[in-house]
């Protein structure tokens, strides 16, 4: 990234987190958690601790980073090595993008930049420039990838309750500032469970790692009464809704099971797994010392905000999570594709010096789809 691209985010991100502390949420137990920070063009810096907000505040004005990170974990000493920190328990945090969705859609609005020559391009595998196949790509998510990734949301929020004994009132989602969301669950029964739990919590919401006799098929001695209902609760229920549709197909589909046996209904279990099972990046849930997007702070991929959702079903991203300012500023743009910020169009720009807002043109530089002119 250029220096004056550097300079012109960095002064936007300073007058956000100088005009918008609000909207950062100090953590509770701030002196127990590990914080860190990221600047561009730069590595990490981590294991830091701070007191309260007013550390934090001077943090953010002092160094003004391209991203900011919060531990879910709880230490007696979140300023020393991770091997001395003293680790007491962390919160569970879930990791939901639709980039791992596998949307039809992604195609649509998936640009590839050519890390040989800088040539964007619409979605390819090798530059028509230099014939170079070493590509970068960066996705502009459109809201059928963020409605997708609602579904998934409520999904996870559906088995925390229902199967998991989770209170609602101790979950809370978070737009992740780019392509997905961030789930949490506070003072849970899971606080003080290691990182192998967590994994086979994990693999339990997504339905991964199932075997047939879960669901009533045996090697030996077949029966028909094993097979799920549909007022079973967890994921035998949701099971038998996916597998059978209706209560009156149940008997022949049961049937049907039997017939093609073991091996295949492990194949049916899989295709359950795929379509019912939530979409979660299980390396992040069950990492028990990772620093998270701290709440309130922006996302250097995109320039928008980590953001609470009060309602999701009504949350839009690109509207409540764009804070920058409407200032026009004048950049070089190719990006070759459409994108919507504050309900209105940008783009398509092919090689053009145009002046638009500070939020978009902070956009696409995040995207490396525009310079500053």
């Amino acid at each position: 990234m250029q220096e004056a691209d550097i300079l012109f985010l960095e002064d936007s991100f300073k007058k956000y987190y100088f005009n918008h502390f609000d909207q950062i949420k100090v953590p509770e137990r701030t002196s127990e958690r590990e914080f860190g920070y990221q600047k561009f063009n730069s590595g990490m810096t981590r294991h830091i601790s701070l007191k309260d907000d007013k550390e934090l505040h001077l943090l953010l004005i002092q160094n003004v980073p391209s991203d900011v990170y919060c531990s879910n974990a709880y230490y007696t000493f979140p300023n020393l090595p991770m091997n001395e920190k003293d680790w007491k328990e962390a919160d569970l945090i879930f990791d939901i993008d639709a980039k791992d969705l596998n949307l039809p859609c992604r195609q649509d609005h998936t640009v590839s930049i050519c890390n040989n020559c800088n040539e964007v391009s619409k979605n390819i595998i090798q530059c028509s420039k230099c014939n170079s196949s070493k590509i970068e790509k960066k996705s502009l998510p459109c809201n059928n990838c963020i409605d997708a990734s609602k579904i998934e949301v409520e999904k996870l929020s559906e088995v925390l309750t229902n199967d998991l004994g989770i209170f609602k009132e101790n979950i809370q989602v978070y737009f992740s500032g780019n392509e997905g969301f961030h789930v949490y669950v506070h003072d849970s029964q899971f606080q003080q469970i290691g990182s192998r739990e967590r994994s086979e919590l994990a693999d339990y919401i997504s339905l991964r790692g199932a075997i047939p006799e879960t669901f009533g098929m045996k090697k030996l001695k077949q029966d028909r009464t094993s097979f799920p209902d549909f007022n079973e609760n967890g994921w035998r229920g949701r099971f038998s809704k996916y597998v059978f549709g209706a209560k009156s197909k149940r008997s022949k589909i049961i049937t049907e099971l039997l017939t093609n046996g073991y091996s295949s209904f492990q194949k049916t279990i899989d295709d359950a797994s795929e379509n019912i099972g939530v979409k979660i990046d299980p390396n992040v849930t069950m990492d028990i010392h990772r620093i998270f997007r701290l709440p309130g702070s922006i996302n250097s991929k995109s320039g928008l905000v980590k953001i609470h959702c009060n309602d999701l079903s009504k949350f839009d991203p690109y509207v409540e999570a764009s804070f920058l300012s409407d200032d026009l500023v004048q950049v070089f743009a190719n990006c070759p594709i459409e994108f919507r910020l504050k309900n209105k169009k940008f783009g398509p720009y092919i090689n053009e010096k145009v002046a638009i807002p500070t939020y978009a043109a902070v956009y696409m530089i995040c995207k490396k789809l525009a310079r500053i002119a």
